[in-house]
This record gives C-alpha cells, structure tokens and sequence, in this order.
C-alpha cells in the first residue's frame, strides 16, 4: 500500500511513499541505546538525546575530508547527522528527527561512516597502500580517533 504526500513549498510535485516510510520507527530507551554502543560502537556516546561521536583530524583538509565523507554516507542514506566542526575535529551527532529519538538508522549510519572514515588500506594490505605516515599527509589522527 502507498499514500501520496505533497513536497513542501511544492504543491505540484507529488511523492509516493510507502506505509513503512509513513509509519514511525521504533526509538530505543536510553538502555537500549547505551547497550548497543557499548557492543557495537564503543566509542560513540549518548548524550542529550543524541549518539554522538568526535574524530581528530590531523588538518583542516582532514577536517574537510571527514565531513565531505559523512555527508556523502547521509545523502546516500537519507539520513542526515548534525555536525560540528574545527580546525582538527569533527563531532557528528545521530537522531532520527521524525521519529524523535534514536532509530536503527542512527545505528546503521554510525556504523557505516566508523567503517569509512576510519579505514586504513595500507593496514589491510593490497594495491591500495594508503597514505605515507609523513604529517604533511596526514588525513585522521587515527591515535586520538
């Protein structure tokens, strides 16, 4: 079964959605959440109603890269975090604003951009050596992440 929804500002543009994407997600309760990053994502934390997460960078172009990197994961997803950027970090922040709390796609998108941003080809062997361990080319403090 599908039900048409209007886009926003865009009465002539019609979507088609289906019920599962109009029903709400299930949330999980702070245990729930705590429970699972804990076992699935021990360095993310629940605060405030958010999973969050800060990655070190080694530069503002690392900066850069993280947060081109996540956002790229998001769009893909249709899910999109909150970030927060400096110079040498970046804090993304998961909830799934329609359902209001924290959804197994805040769970899945974690995961995802984890395995991503910090992934060390020259680690895993292969063609693809990953970059020199000179700073001047330095992407993640992977030490600090």
């Amino acid at each position: 079964m599908a039900v048409r929804a209007k886009e926003r500002g865009h009465a002539s543009k019609d979507w088609i959605l289906t019920m599962s994407e109009v029903a709400k997600e299930k949330t999980y309760n702070e245990a729930e959440i705590k429970a699972r990053l804990e076992q699935e994502l021990p360095r993310w934390v629940f605060e405030g109603g958010w999973i969050r997460r800060t990655y070190r960078t080694a530069s503002w172009k690392g900066t850069l890269m993280v947060i081109n990197t996540v956002g790229h994961l998001a769009e893909a997803a249709w899910h999109h975090p909150d970030l927060t950027a400096s110079y040498a970090w970046v804090e993304v922040r998961l909830q799934n604003h329609a359902a209001k709390g924290i959804t197994e796609k805040d769970f899945e998108l974690a995961k995802k951009i984890e395995e991503v941003v910090l992934w060390q080809p020259g680690k895993a062997g292969g063609a693809l050596e990953g970059t020199p361990s000179d700073q001047r080319f330095a992407y993640i403090d992977y030490k600090k992440s």
